[in-house]
């Protein structure tokens, strides 16, 4: 997963600006964007300001809140003469280059500031975002002036398989983005009406940190690729792959729940992918859930596995939705049964089809 997102924003941007060009001799204060609520013109703004704000909070490294700034166009505030059609495209084309830059220079460890759902997304996450509000918004934009546009599937693909883990693909990317968001019909689906996009979850857990793996990721792992992470030699293990093609199934399946999917263990000390841990599929009607994990074998030995463990298994019982956890270990494999006995889990079958069971149950 060589891009990490710059160059979709950039194409994104392209195709809207060569668009809406199309019809800067048109009145956009004048007519509504499509279905909502906002003129042509102060949708555009908005997208231009979606562009900036998110650069920024990247370049920024926002924490705990969005970078106290926004911006303003020529003419909005000031007094002087507002900038026209032509103007307002420059300025989108200026932010969409500033994210650009932005998502390519910010290292991938680095997390910033976003409500959904989780409080924070990584560069990837503020490049699908960025992307998704070029399109779909050029899309109001277009609906109102009456102009024809359609994106690129892949850049469709891209905003699904990133920030709406949620939504099961279908055979057209771009209609299953409208549908998505409340813009459109898909046969055999229910009409949307309210909506939110979801950054991938991270949970802390002492030298590293569970990432959670975005179905786009996850198809990249299981085909092979590195799901754009940088891993330790030997890594990432056949296990982490066979778990990715399970996260990768479920997406296809619409059975997919992003908190009970897979997560790669990152080291704090280099940055480096060290294994996967993770769900095998969403709480039972019992409230179980199922764990698994795998190390890389040169990060064995080091209570890597045990502190990911811990830290998985809290966030977890800490839910409502959570009553008890379980994992198999292979009667042979010693060095995970110390794992899982360390993270507090209980043996509860004695060698059952060459395989001892384990459960920790909420207090």
């Amino acid at each position: 997963m060589a891009d990490t997102g710059g160059e979709k924003v950039r194409q994104a941007v392209a195709g809207a600006v060569a668009v809406l060009r199309t019809a800067t001799d048109r009145d956009w204060r004048a007519v509504d964007a499509g279905t909502t609520t906002w003129s042509c013109r102060r949708t555009a703004e908005h997208v231009a300001g979606c562009l900036l704000a998110y650069a920024g909070q990247l370049a920024g490294r926002a924490r705990d809140a969005y970078v106290p700034f926004e911006i303003t166009l020529d003419g909005d505030e000031d007094g002087l003469d507002p900038a026209d059609n032509e103007g307002v495209l420059q300025v989108t084309e200026t932010t969409g280059a500033l994210l650009t830059a932005a998502i390519r220079t910010t290292p991938r460890e680095v997390r910033a500031f976003h409500p959904y759902p989780f409080r924070s997304a990584n560069r990837e996450g503020f490049a699908a975002m960025g992307v998704a509000e070029v399109l779909l918004h050029t899309h109001d934009i277009a609906q109102g002036l009456g102009l024809a546009y359609e994106p690129p599937a892949g850049l469709c693909t891209y905003v699904l398989g990133t920030i709406f883990p949620h939504v099961q693909p279908a055979a057209d990317p771009w209609r299953t983005l409208l549908w998505a968001t409340g813009r459109g019909d898909l046969p055999g689906r229910a009409p949307v009406t309210d909506w939110r996009w979801s950054n991938n979850l991270v949970i802390p857990a002492g030298r590293l940190t569970l990432e959670g793996v975005t179905p786009l990721a996850a198809a990249d792992l299981a085909a092979g690729g590195d799901g754009g992470f940088d891993w330790v030699e030997g890594g990432p293990f056949e296990g982490t792959r066979e778990a990715a093609g399970m996260t990768a199934k479920a997406y296809e399946a619409g059975v997919h729940r992003p908190e009970f999917g897979l997560f790669v263990l990152v080291r704090h000390e280099d940055g480096r992918a060290i294994g996967g841990m993770g769900f095998h599929g969403a709480p039972d009607e019992d409230a179980r859930a199922e764990i698994g994990y795998d190390l890389a074998e040169r990060a064995r030995g080091q209570g890597y596995a045990t502190q990911a463990l811990r830290a998985l298994a809290d966030w977890a019982l800490a839910r409502e939705d959570v009553r008890s956890l379980f994992a198999t270990v292979d009667l042979g494999n010693v060095p995970s049964q110390r794992v899982v006995e360390r993270a507090g889990f209980v043996k509860v079958s004695e060698g059952e089809d060459e395989q001892f069971a384990y459960e920790l149950r909420r207090a």
